[in-house]
């Protein structure tokens, strides 16, 4: 199950910063079905996975401070993503938002290796 979740994890990255390059070279290529209902599916099995892995080992994020920690930096990689694919009004803020998201995937999966907190 820790496999299946890390490869998800790696594809739902790739699939962000693909859609992001079509962003910036041909951002027709958003508008296709797929590509918008896609991410949806892979981060809704991405999330049911880590659940169960969590449930399974009884992990609690008030009592493994990681987690907590791991759980925040992915709710600030969503809204950094969305802000470079939706909101961004120009390219340079585009760029700094495609670059804050890949911020905090690096601190995600840091955290996910090491088991250890950053900011707490």
């Amino acid at each position: 199950m820790k496999h299946l979740h890390m490869t998800l994890a790696i594809i739902s990255v790739s699939f962000f910063t693909l859609r992001f390059f079509w962003l910036l070279k041909s951002p027709q290529m958003l508008d296709k079905k797929w590509v918008k209902i896609s991410p949806h599916v892979i981060d809704t099995f991405l999330l049911g996975i880590g659940v169960v892995m969590a449930v399974k080992l009884a992990l609690n994020p008030t009592e493994q401070l990681w987690l907590a920690e791991k759980l925040m930096a992915i709710v600030a990689y969503i809204f950094t993503g969305i802000y470079a694919l939706k909101f961004a009004r120009n390219r340079t803020m585009q760029i700094f938002g495609y670059v804050g998201a890949m911020g905090w995937v690096m601190l995600v999966f840091k955290i996910a290796h090491t088991k250890e907190t950053f900011f707490f």
